[in-house]
């Protein structure tokens, strides 16, 4: 690392617990769009990459199913649904004088393509392609995280805490082949105390959204902090994060990019967001000057701080891995550029892990309680609109663990508990309330949520009635690994 500092780019692969829960509109569609348009192409990009690489047990669980049942289903998604809407959409816009918007959609029907033979070239084992990434020491590391998703401190219990920690760090061990030094807090929502349950997995790095504490631009944004427990609070850059992030004014907010949101009949996006035909190759042009610029601004900040504090910073700047190329449908060019180019600009690009060896971390800061949510607070999670959610969350947390220490020991119950524990699980991920609180996808995610509460309940009736021998403790392939001792530990 230079005297000027490192950029860490984590990018936060994520997706719930859809496999098997629904098809269109919402569903297990939403995993393979994200597989085609995302997690396919970006293992290539990725090769020898010196990034941060987040992707959560929950998104393993899932992407661990594609050599079975799952992966044909997506192969068929890929075929036999992608691949005639693409065409029947190109004829009606033909029919309607939109000749620039047909070739564009005939042209975006190859990225489908590309993704059918992408998967089947990796014999449907995409988990095991991100292992790979990862066993280059030159490539990028790669991110923990809690076993759904879950908003920590709205968790009701210590161990019900403890164990969506446990559960999510004990699978990437088992599915990697080694515990993870980085981890990343669900929403970034931290509160004093969480670092300690970070300490007892071996944890040596997390992500902390300071904005608020710190201010915006703060070149305190730039510098680690140590906390009492051990593990590194890493503050995240919202004077960079909002370059990408930002729906307003960002880079992915220009007239040429392609607009998300104008579909046609089929959900396929032939325009720009100008409302003129997409120019897929002057969007590409556009994306790789946007990287540049990116880059420049970087640097700049980090010279800033090298400067004021003569010494080096670490500018840590996470985005959600769907947006490059879903939500931002040139997002991964933009990326493409900065890897390719950032020691052009002079810019170290380091994993986290890497680029915390080479520098010491502020010590007797306080970190603040925070979220990366807007507010950068816990109402996207708990308010009123999603007070139901929280509620039942929280409910079947404190009826677990009783059930749980009440029948501990009792072999007929311990398929329902485990059966109970996992339907808990799917029902804390964060997903629901943020979808719900977005207004994303109708009713689907209080349906989700209804229905885990009421698997729940019944699993636990049958735990403490002990007739819980007879319930199948699997949810799919939910937190395969689940052990139910840390919620029993003191």
């Amino acid at each position: 690392m230079s005297d000027r500092g490192a950029l860490a780019l984590v990018l936060h692969s994520h997706m719930p617990y859809v496999e098997g829960f629904g098809t269109w509109p919402f569903g297990e569609e939403w995993l393979w769009e994200a597989l085609a348009i995302v997690y396919l192409p970006l293992l290539e990009l990725l090769e020898g990459a010196p990034v941060t690489l987040g992707v959560t047990p929950v998104l393993c669980d899932q992407l661990e199913t594609l050599t079975g049942d799952a992966g044909e289903r997506l192969l068929a998604f890929l075929k036999d649904i992608r691949a005639p809407i693409h065409a029947e959409d190109a004829v009606g816009l033909e029919h309607g004088d939109e000749h620039a918007g047909a070739a564009e959609v005939r042209r975006a029907a190859d990225d489908y393509t590309k993704a059918q033979r992408a998967f089947e070239a990796l014999d449907h084992d995409v988990l095991g392609a991100f292992r790979r990434l990862a066993d280059n020491p030159d490539g990028p590391e790669l991110m923990a995280s809690t076993a759904t998703h879950a908003v920590l401190p709205l968790l009701a219990t210590a161990g019900g805490r403890r164990l969506q920690v446990e559960v999510g760090t004990n699978s990437h061990a088992r599915r990697f082949g080694r515990r993870a030094e980085a981890f990343w807090l669900p929403e970034c929502a931290y509160d004093p105390s969480l670092e300690v349950l970070l300490a007892e997995q071996g944890v040596r790095a997390f992500c902390v959204d300071q904005t608020d504490a710190l201010g915006l631009a703060a070149l305190e944004q730039l510098e680690p902090m140590a906390t009492a427990a051990g593990p590194i609070a890493v503050p995240i850059d919202w004077a960079t994060i909002r370059l990408v992030w930002d729906e307003r004014a960002g880079y992915p907010a220009h007239p040429v990019y392609r607009d998300y949101h104008h579909r046609t009949t089929h959900d396929l996006r032939p325009w720009a967001i100008s409302g003129a035909a997409y120019d897929h190759a002057a969007a590409r042009a556009l994306a790789t000057e946007h990287a540049r610029d990116f880059l420049r601004r970087v640097a700049a900040r980090l010279e800033i701080y090298r400067a004021e504090r003569n010494r080096p910073g670490l500018l840590c700047c996470p985005v959600d891995t769907e947006l490059l190329g879903h939500w931002w449908y040139e997002g991964q060019t933009w990326l493409a550029t900065v890897l390719a180019e950032a020691a052009a600009h002079r810019v170290d690009l380091l994993p986290l892990s890497r680029a915390l060896e080479r520098m010491e971390p502020v010590a007797g800061r306080a970190v603040a309680a925070s979220t990366w949510g807007v507010p950068k607070d816990l109402t996207t999670w708990d308010s009123p609109r999603v007070a139901e959610l929280a509620v039942a969350a929280r409910r079947g947390e404190l009826d677990l663990v009783a059930a749980a220490t009440s029948r501990n020991g009792s072999r007929r119950a311990a398929p329902a508990l485990l059966r109970a524990a996992r339907e808990l699980l799917a029902l804390q991920s964060s997903d629901w309330a943020f979808i719900t609180t977005r207004e994303l996808a109708a009713d689907y995610p209080l349906e989700r949520a209804r229905g885990h509460a009421r698997e729940l309940d019944a699993a636990l009736g049958a735990a403490l009635a002990d007739s819980g021998s007879e319930v199948d403790p699997r949810v799919r392939n939910l937190a395969p690994e689940l052990d139910l001792h840390p919620l029993l530990v003191p």
